[in-house]
């Protein structure tokens, strides 16, 4: 698979989450497997670009290439301006966001909004696509609601305006992350396009992703919500769809050690406190079904300093590892 000159392998693909997809965990997921990490949900507004927040989305040093920066917005020059700033700033692969749900972005016409306004789309995907010299990506959702899909229009006007590749969400916008992800319209809107066509929604493994491509025959699968806590996915589906093999799972070693890895990088990259309280949600998600690890969150998030985090993540690991009880403090 190809998106403009990147070879996109292996073809499956860390999609963008506010406030998940950030610098430590797109390179983590893309050391682990993934062919392509898009950046969390970036503003078009220039108003916000300088500040703490927006700066740290758009830090792509020492990231692997390529870089996708997914762009937000409603107005045609205002996004073709964040393109071309964020191109200045290291993005290879720039990314148009009409799939988020979420309200506050919603009522503000962006996201999946816009694909209630198929001429607005138009001119949207016109001005990026004409902006920049990097190649422009898309994501979508199957529509507004059930009685409003449209995906298959966006999607002709998509290839039209020189979209190099378009990523859709099994879901209806009203669904948000509910029921269950469709992949009919997915294989309908493949079956007509002759750019790389993504699927996203409800990719939890090396087999669904495997019966995903085979049910749309899509060009790669896009895995968002099952990556949180289990980086090492990327790698499970890429050693399936090479081989038709399953690797075991990530020994309680490698977890540990992968998770004191992503701690350090999050204390880095954000520094103090901001690090640490960003690290909360991280550790939720990798502990999530182990034993005691109830526990343990309610104390590792009591954790005032990095190296108090640090502490409490490693003990609770080794216990596990040993096959003791975790011996959890009452404060960290």
């Amino acid at each position: 698979m190809r998106i403009g000159p990147y070879e996109i392998a292996p073809k499956v693909i860390l999609a963008p989450m506010a406030g998940v997809t950030d610098k430590p965990f797109r390179v983590l997921c893309k050391q682990l497997g993934a062919g392509l990490c898009v950046s969390e949900m970036t503003t078009s507004d220039p108003r916000f670009w300088r500040t703490a927040k927006s700066r740290h989305r758009m830090d792509h040093d020492g990231e692997p290439a390529p870089a996708s920066v997914q762009i937000a917005g409603t107005v045609p020059e205002v996004m073709a301006d964040a393109a071309r700033y964020n191109v200045e700033h290291g993005a290879q692969i720039i990314d148009i966001n009409m799939g988020c749900p979420a309200k506050k972005v919603c009522n503000a016409w962006a996201g999946s909004a816009l694909m209630r306004d198929e001429p607005l789309v138009s001119r949207i995907l016109d001005a990026v696509v004409g902006a920049v010299d990097v190649p422009v990506t898309l994501k979508i959702r199957t529509g507004w609601a059930a009685d409003q899909r449209n995906a298959l229009a966006i999607a002709r006007i998509a290839e039209s305006a020189g979209i190099a590749a378009l990523a859709v969400h099994g879901r209806t916008r009203d669904q948000q992350y509910t029921g269950v992800a469709e992949y009919d319209t997915i294989a309908a809107i493949k079956a007509e396009l002759s750019i790389p066509v993504i699927a996203n929604g409800d990719i939890d493994s090396a087999a669904k992703a495997a019966s995903v491509l085979a049910h749309t025959g899509c060009d790669a699968v896009m895995v968002g919500r099952a990556a949180q806590g289990r980086p090492w996915i990327f790698r499970e589906i890429s050693h399936h769809l090479a081989t038709g093999g399953h690797l075991p799972p990530p020994t309680l070693d490698e977890v540990r050690d992968v998770l004191l890895a992503h701690l350090r990088q999050l204390h880095a990259f954000y520094g103090e406190p901001g690090g640490v309280r960003i690290a909360r949600k991280h550790l939720g998600w990798y502990v999530k079904g182990r034993p005691d690890g109830a526990a343990f969150r309610a104390v590792v998030n009591l954790a005032a300093d990095a190296e108090g985090q640090l502490r409490v993540t490693r003990d609770y690991f080794d216990a596990l590892v040993a096959g003791v009880s975790p011996q959890l403090p009452t404060a960290a």
